[in-house]
């Protein structure tokens, strides 16, 4: 089953739910586009927002390079609440897998995991989570559903 997020430009809608530790899970929707640059670059925008909270729109600006096998890529990414990050992805034939990691952020020592299980062409199943300190406090997790915008 090949995939077509990540692996095929494109647009894709998010609709799921956002939990932070110790809160109510509240609606995240989002979009995502995908474009491909060279053969082996390509780079991803996501704007997350949260609908009838006061919580601020997160914004994601990734770059990043498949290897020649692809099934591996690394990235580096702009997040607007969290910094800069960098991370790495494998590519398996029912999901895609990342990990990440925020650089400059000694203290808190913050990384997570993304996971996209495909459903089909057009569908996806996402879910996340981002870590803290030495003992990897899960501080927030993230699923949802992405569907391909035609």
């Amino acid at each position: 089953m090949a995939h077509t997020f990540l692996m095929e430009s494109g647009q894709w809608l998010l609709e799921g739910n956002w939990l932070d530790r110790d809160q109510m899970p509240i609606t995240v929707r989002g979009k995502t586009v995908v474009a491909w640059h060279q053969s082996d670059w390509f780079s991803m925008v996501t704007k997350l927002v949260f609908p009838g909270t006061e919580r601020e729109d997160i914004v994601l600006q990734y770059r990043g390079r498949l290897d020649s096998n692809e099934r591996e890529y690394t990235f580096v990414l702009q997040h607007s609440q969290l910094g800069k990050i960098e991370g790495e992805g494998l590519i398996g034939p029912e999901s895609i897998v990342q990990r990440y990691r925020v650089l400059g952020d000694e203290r808190q020592r913050r990384n997570g995991f993304e996971t996209l299980r495909k459903i089909d062409s057009s569908h996806y199943y996402y879910s996340s989570g981002t870590m803290a300190g030495h003992s990897l406090n899960l501080i927030n997790v993230m699923e949802a559903t992405l569907e391909r915008k035609s």
